[in-house]
């Protein structure tokens, strides 16, 4: 089988992979289409460094084997957390922070950067009708935005900034707009800005507004230091971005301004379905590489980088 393998320390790719046997709950899933998250550039710099496996966690692809026989032949997306259903998480509704789930790509489980992959099969969504995979791939990132929703009321939070304006502030600029949700993206680059602008308010200019709530989706450690410059007094930052290293805040500034901090990852995925399928969330088309071609993929300027396995 063909993939792209991390062996702890440098990624490589293979064609001399096992196909997985899938476990009592799991399927077997054939991907066709996978993307490259910001995540999996973060692996190559330590951010997972106990993992060793199939990089690749966004994917699209059918149901070859299934538990669940009216899944067979599907086209399905995933999600990254299969959790044991028994510890305290599990019990309390917090299934994404078991204690000892297995992430896909990422922790204990081998992810969709191949011809094969094993799934729980609890995880998978039937792409909807209609949905061309091309746009059902981002489903788990359009997901992740949808989180913030599920965590925080923006009712009487305006003002609201996204500060970034790459992939990740893009999915939760879309997240928002499908719900009519104004908000204004922050960002560095003129020609990226223009792709956020039929659906917020774009802005180069960072120090002459605050605002009620700062979602921090820059994708680097300077982000959080930037919001807390940004937000206002009593209000809240969420913070989506994910990286390897630390960052060191002026937790004084936190205290006394009482501002809110709210980590986001993993998010629901049938409004991220339902947003692709009606058209209300929009997204530019992947740039496809070979998988022998991954480090191309992996350096790609470019909106967003992905692999075709057919």
């Amino acid at each position: 089988m063909k993939g792209i393998y991390f062996d702890g320390k440098e990624a490589a790719y293979r064609e001399d992979l096992p196909v997985p046997v899938p476990g009592p709950q799991e399927s077997l899933v054939r991907i066709r289409l996978a993307a490259v998250c910001n995540t999996d550039k973060e692996i190559l710099k330590g951010y997972r460094p106990d993992f060793q496996g199939v990089m690749g966690h966004e994917f699209v692809g059918v149901v070859e084997t299934s538990p669940e026989p009216s899944l067979v032949g599907k086209t399905v997306v995933g999600e990254l957390n299969a959790a044991c259903g028994r510890c305290i998480y599990c019990r309390t509704g917090r299934p994404t922070h078991c204690r000892d789930r297995r992430v896909l790509g990422m922790h204990q489980k081998d992810g969709c950067f191949a011809e094969y992959m094993t799934i729980q099969t609890s995880l998978l969504h039937p792409v909807p009708e209609g949905l061309a995979p091309e746009k059902a791939v981002y489903t788990e990132p359009l997901a992740a935005a949808f989180e913030i929703m599920t965590q925080v009321s923006f009712e009487d939070r305006e003002p609201i900034a996204v500060l970034g304006d790459g992939r990740l502030a893009y999915c939760v600029v879309q997240a928002f707009a499908s719900k009519g949700q104004q908000v204004t993206v922050l960002g560095k680059h003129p020609e990226k800005l223009e792709l956020f602008a039929p659906y917020a308010q774009v802005s180069l200019e960072r120090e002459k507004e605050a605002y009620e709530a700062v979602i921090e989706a820059t994708g680097s450690p300077e982000g959080i230091r930037q919001a807390l410059s940004l937000v206002r007094k009593k209000g809240i930052i969420v913070l989506k971005s994910t990286f390897a290293g630390e960052v060191s805040l002026p937790l004084s500034e936190v205290a006394v301004n009482e501002i809110t901090i709210v980590g986001s990852r993993c998010g629901p995925f049938v409004p991220a379905l339902e947003a692709l399928s009606s058209g209300k969330a929009v997204f530019p088309p992947l740039t496809l590489f070979s998988p022998a071609d991954f480090k191309a993929a992996f350096a790609y300027r470019g909106f967003k980088a992905g692999f075709e396995f057919g």
